[in-house]
């Protein structure tokens, strides 16, 4: 469905990453995980990408606005966005995609995250823990250094919150960090999701995040015997 929804504010997250903040319409309902299409009307400029971008919706369900988070590119999109006051309108088409927590609490889940492919897990595990859900969440978060994880303090404070849900951050490029990393580091291998996750009986595996890793998350999954049907995925193109 079709909205004009007016930007409230921006808020810096991580390195070269930022979230924005619209209102949210009224009556609007989705699950968290989902996504939309954002226009921009009558941009400053434009470029070949046009003036459409699809972003998953950070804010969860439960919270009165609405709220997407990208990596700052130097695109007209995205120069547009930087120029927003408050006020500004843009077109939101919303709600759709299944990237969605599986509805049998069952069924564990396990979270496979690299970058700003951790908007849709902020927003599902947001809402978990407001409904005090009692579905297992287990989430492997990657990125080059702390600098650059957006949320991560947020995830750590909602793993406190939640005795449901574990983080399990993953650093890749430590020695260029100016903040001390005490956790794991590397890339998410099959190592690492066995030793979290080895007991976890009947899990659904959700991956998102740069197309390569999610390709190669992905095969790690199948060439280990995990099901087609047991694994989702949300792909990250031109963040």
């Amino acid at each position: 469905m079709i909205h004009i929804i007016k930007y409230l504010k921006t808020e810096n997250l991580a390195n070269e990453t930022a979230a924005f903040y619209f209102e949210k319409p009224f009556g609007f309902v989705y699950r968290a995980g989902q996504f939309g299409d954002f226009t921009i009307i009558n941009p400053i400029e434009t470029d070949a990408e046009g003036n459409t971008r699809t972003f998953s919706l950070v804010s969860s369900p439960e919270e009165n606005y609405i709220t997407i988070a990208t990596r700052m590119r130097d695109t007209a999109f995205k120069r547009n966005l930087k120029k927003f006051t408050p006020g500004t309108e843009i077109i939101f088409d919303a709600p759709m995609g299944i990237f969605t927590l599986d509805k049998n609490p069952e069924r564990p889940a396990i979270f496979l995250a690299g970058g700003i492919g951790i908007t849709p897990f902020r927003s599902i595990i947001s809402d978990a823990t407001e409904k005090k859900l009692e579905q297992k969440i287990y989430l492997f978060y990657s990125n080059k250094k702390p600098e650059d994880a957006p949320y991560l303090e947020e995830l750590n404070s909602l793993e406190k919150l939640n005795p449901n849900f574990e983080m399990i951050a993953v650093m890749t490029q430590t020695v260029s960090s100016q903040t001390e990393w005490k956790g794991e580091t590397g890339h998410i291998n099959i190592e690492l999701l066995n030793k979290y996750t080895a007991n976890i009986i009947n899990p659904i595996y959700y991956l998102a995040g740069p197309i390569g890793m999610v390709q190669a998350l992905h095969t790690l999954l199948e060439d280990s015997g995990i099901a087609k049907r047991d694994i989702k995925i949300e792909e990250f193109t031109g963040y």
